[in-house]
């Protein structure tokens, strides 16, 4: 499939929500997601339960190695599954071999954008996980959910968005994601997201992947920047001539299939270096140590 052929469905599938309700809106956003998703690797076994209260999926790949990752997914605050997103959960899992625990938020407008905060927060808390990752609105939960805390974790960030979104900050608009849909989302959350502008490094170590045709882009690479000044390690990478939500469909798309097996790859590599590992044996905390990677792609 070429980035074209993606753009006309997946767009298609937006406009059909148009006049549904928001039930209905979220089952079919759900469904148009899980139907670009490959299937289910061999092996996986996928748990739902709950921890502290809040409902989580487990994925548990066929080999595994310790240590669980924290998967926060996207959709804008108000769509968005355990559902829609579970061929990326899976594919962390599967990349990783590693447990992958995809948290089920509270979604806007229904509930409080601190809702969701505080449901983060009890997981990471409950579980210690080696790495917390998320895409689009999850990474920016993540982002503010990790603010003030003693220990964090690797993260791993798919085109979040960055600070307080501006029609002068953002870049252009692009297909599948507009500056006013961004705009929209962040009056969802602006009353209940932390104060700041995103640039001090949110973590000491940090995987980035980015899309080159999405608004989010140019404050994300800003913030790149600023992190790395701030004495942050950062990895970025970004798939050229992608649109953002192109992770769903990315076994089908070469340029982001590569981008994401460039990410996951990095991700791996830090959680398999052996100070990591020795690291989480010995001390059980959230902190991780970074390996050098190879020709971090410049924003």
């Amino acid at each position: 499939m070429d980035i074209a052929t993606f753009e006309q469905r997946f767009q298609a599938g937006l406009d059909a929500m148009a006049g549904m309700s928001l039930t209905a809106a979220r089952r079919h956003y759900d469904d148009l997601c899980a139907s670009f998703s490959p299937p289910l690797p061999a092996g996986m076994t996928l748990t739902d339960t709950g921890i502290e209260a809040v409902p989580v999926r487990l994925y548990r790949p066929a080999r595994c190695q310790p240590g669980t990752l924290v998967y926060v997914h996207g959709g804008g605050y108000s769509l968005g599954s355990l559902d829609s997103h579970q061929g990326i959960a899976a594919g962390l899992a599967q990349l990783l071999e590693r447990e992958v625990l995809s948290i089920d938020y509270p979604l806007m407008p229904g509930a409080r954008y601190a809702q969701a905060l505080a449901d983060c927060r009890r997981v990471v808390a409950a579980t210690a996980p080696v790495a917390l990752v998320g895409d689009s609105a999850g990474a920016r939960l993540i982002l503010d959910a990790v603010i003030g805390a003693a220990s964090v974790p690797l993260l791993g960030l798919i085109y979040p968005l960055v600070g307080v979104p501006t029609t002068a900050n953002l870049g252009p608009d692009a297909a599948l994601l507009s500056r006013a849909d961004v705009l929209a989302a962040w009056a969802l959350i602006q009353d209940d997201a932390p104060p700041g502008d995103g640039q001090p490094p949110p973590a000491k170590h940090i995987e980035v992947l980015a899309v080159e045709r999405d608004p989010l882009t140019a404050p994300l690479e800003k913030a790149v920047k600023a992190w790395r000044a701030g004495g942050a390690d950062v990895g970025y990478r970004q798939a050229a001539n992608m649109l953002h939500g192109c992770l769903h469909a990315r076994e089908s798309l070469p340029g982001m299939a590569d981008a994401w097996r460039q990410f996951c790859a990095a991700l791996r590599q830090r959680l398999d270096s052996p100070a990591d590992q020795a690291r989480h044996q010995h001390s059980g905390t959230q902190e991780t140590t970074s390996s050098p990677l190879p020709a971090h792609q410049n924003p």
